[in-house]
C-alpha cells in the first residue's frame, strides 16, 4: 500500500503520530530502536525532519533496522539522510545505556 498522503498535518500532531508509529511497528527489534530514538530525538526535530523520518518509517522494519545496525547496504537515496545517520548512530549506544520500551 501506498503511504497516506498527509499534506496539511499539523506539527504536533505529525510528531505524536510518528512517536505512536515508532513504537508499534511490529517487530520486537525495531520497536525498541525506533521507539527510544523518537523518545530522545522528536521533541525537537523540526517538520523537515519529521517529515524525513515519517518517509523513512514507509520502508519495511527489516531493512530500517539492517541498515540502522550496518548490516545492509543503505540504498543510494538514503546514504546523505541526516535522520538515518542519526538512527544508525542512536543504534550503535556508545554510551552502553541499557534501554527499555519507553512509557505510553
Amino acid at each position: 500500500l501506498p503511504p497516506i498522503p498527509r499534506p496539511n498535518e499539523p506539527l504536533e500532531k505529525k510528531r505524536a503520530r510518528l512517536v505512536y508509529q515508532s513504537r508499534k511497528r511490529g517487530i520486537l527489534e525495531t520497536d525498541l530502536l525506533l521507539s527510544t530514538f523518537a523518545s530522545k530525538y522528536l521533541k525537537d526535530f523540526t517538520m523537515e525532519q519529521l517529515q524525513q523520518y515519517d518517509k523513512l518509517l514507509d520502508e519495511p522494519d527489516w531493512d530500517i533496522f539492517y541498515w540502522a545496525t550496518d548490516k545492509k547496504t543503505v540504498p543510494e537515496y538514503l546514504k546523505d539522510s541526516p535522520v538515518l545517520e542519526m538512527i544508525r548512530k542512536h543504534a550503535k549506544n556508545e554510551a552502553k545505556v541499557v534501554l527499555r520500551m519507553p512509557d505510553l
